[in-house]
């Protein structure tokens, strides 16, 4: 299949894709399943209260455990009194299991989102950036040129060279590589730009 590749000045060419990346069934139920592991696994899990077991002091019984009218207790470590251990607190980052995702999720997900992103005509191919471009006014402008400017741009090394510290600073913009973008970043923003040399080597990854 083709798409259109439009260089800084806005000028179009077409380029030659595969369908297997840009134009394939979508698995909405697979991209779910994908995000929510993804969140599930960045979130922070560092919340941690003290069980019973480790609390500080005496294991001595409070009192006798008959003849004095009150409730039978063991030590003062139990969760009901103050400075005691916390019943069914969080239990810290270790106590979490980590979601797997295989490599095959991981690519069909991509792929369909992909998909999805073309189908809504919000895919961009660029030529590959040549020359530095220092000034992010002068990014920003080629953005709004454009029209992209909430975008993931994904780029060949050289390109990422070129242009990354232009654009790393401009809001709603996330500049990365090939080997650096996920699921979660292609839905977050709403175009995503690849380079011809990008798009070539997403190519060769995915065979």
């Amino acid at each position: 299949m083709k798409l259109d590749k439009i260089n800084i000045d806005g000028k179009k060419e077409t380029i030659e894709v595969k369908d297997m990346i840009f134009s394939t069934k979508i698995n909405r139920q697979l991209i779910s399943g994908v995000l929510y592991k993804t969140n599930a696994n960045y979130k922070g899990r560092k919340a941690k209260t003290k069980q019973k077991n480790e609390i500080t002091g005496s294991t001595s019984k409070i009192y006798a455990q008959k003849g004095t009218g009150n409730a039978r207790h063991a030590s003062r470590k139990a969760p009901i009194f103050v400075g005691g251990g916390v019943a069914h607190g969080p239990k810290g980052e270790l106590s979490y299991k980590k979601r797997k995702l295989n490599k095959n999720e991981k690519k069909m997900s991509v792929v369909s989102l992909l998909s999805a992103k073309h189908q809504s005509k919000d895919i961009l191919i660029m030529n590959d950036f040549k020359s530095e471009i220092k000034k992010t006014k002068e990014m920003h402008k080629i953005l709004e040129k454009i029209k992209a400017v909430n975008s993931l741009i994904i780029l060949d090394k050289n390109s990422k060279d070129k242009i990354y510290k232009s654009a790393r600073n401009i809001p709603n913009i996330k500049v990365t590589d090939i080997n650096h973008f996920s699921t979660f970043d292609i839905v977050k923003f709403k175009k995503v730009i690849f380079t011809e040399s990008s798009v070539k080597e997403l190519e060769k990854r995915y065979e």
